[in-house]
């Protein structure tokens, strides 16, 4: 919307500026007046149109600075938030990892607790086993 609203300012005012310079030159062509006094008109006018088109370019590099300048505080802006999420992310990944190897470790331990005392079952059932057995053969 900005773009379009500056390009019809812009053609707006480049017609406004043709359309003075061709009014004073047909109005120039039709006056009656001498040579030396259209010559004149002629160069007066001229300096009036390039005055208006420097005052023009000056104000579109004005324009053109500020509107640079508005998008590299945008961007500064932009950049620095998005570090600033990235670096929440970041530590929120950090802290998830951190819980989960503390998760992982606690599994772990009760997982070789478990193996542990399943394996005690599982050698007195096997010493019983063969006590048993030793017991039927010597009988």
């Amino acid at each position: 919307m900005q773009n379009q609203e500056n390009g019809m300012g812009k053609g707006l005012l480049i017609g406004l500026l043709t359309g003075a310079a061709v009014g004073s030159i047909i109005a120039l062509l039709f006056a009656p007046k001498s040579g030396k006094e259209f010559r004149e008109d002629i160069k007066n006018k001229s300096q009036d149109f390039i005055e208006d088109a420097d005052e023009y370019i000056s104000k579109a590099k004005d324009k053109a600075n500020q509107l640079i300048n508005e998008g590299k505080k945008k961007s500064e802006k932009l950049v620095a938030e998005t570090k600033e999420k990235v670096d929440t992310l970041l530590d929120e990944a950090e802290r998830i990892l951190s819980e989960a190897k503390g998760k992982a470790g606690s599994a772990a331990q009760v997982g070789k607790e478990k193996i542990e005392k399943e394996s005690e079952r599982l050698k007195s059932a096997i010493k019983a086993g063969m006590d048993a057995y030793k017991t039927e053969k010597e009988a």
